[in-house]
């Protein structure tokens, strides 16, 4: 749900609403490092197959994380106005939840730069919640990936933000 309080401008639209890239040459360099989560729901017995290690593409899980790093890196080929940044760090986490059924993605991207990486981790997650469907989807088409968001960022002038627990 958007920020009814927010009076941020959107920076990516000219004045006459024309889609630019922004210019952060003026900006400092400062550490920046953004976190971003998601799940892809599968039934109980899709989730017994990649912890057995049975998938007939194979190991499941590492190939996510595999796929979620190598995304990251590559966001500003994918998202059409993101800069190019010279990422210090990026982990993947793949987490099991039989509750769910499923498994829970968390990314960390981290730079030293100009601009922030919220881009970098969602992206992260996005793709290696699609490898894990990609991966497993001969045994369960019904999979749904879910809760894509930014769960916290820190450096920059718009300082850190923390989102606010799932209920």
């Amino acid at each position: 749900m958007p920020d009814s309080t927010s009076t941020a401008a959107l920076t990516h639209l000219s004045a006459s609403g024309e889609a630019n890239m922004v210019d952060v040459g003026d900006k400092d360099a400062t550490r920046r490092e953004a976190a971003a989560e998601g799940r892809v729901i599968m039934a109980p017995a899709t989730l017994a197959l990649i912890l057995a290690g049975d998938a007939k593409k194979g190991d499941v899980l590492g190939t996510a994380r595999l796929a979620g790093i190598m995304a990251a890196k590559r966001t500003h080929e994918l998202i059409p106005l993101c800069h190019q940044l010279l990422l210090s760090k990026v982990t993947v986490e793949l987490t099991p939840d039989a509750a769910l059924p499923g498994v829970t993605v968390t990314a960390t991207a981290r730079t030293t730069g100009p601009t922030g990486v919220e881009m970098e981790a969602l992206t992260a997650v996005a793709v290696a919640c699609l490898t894990i469907y990609d991966m497993t989807k001969a045994a369960d088409r019904g999979m749904r990936i879910e809760g894509v968001r930014l769960v916290a960022k820190s450096g920059g002038r718009s300082g850190d933000f923390h989102a606010e627990s799932e209920a």
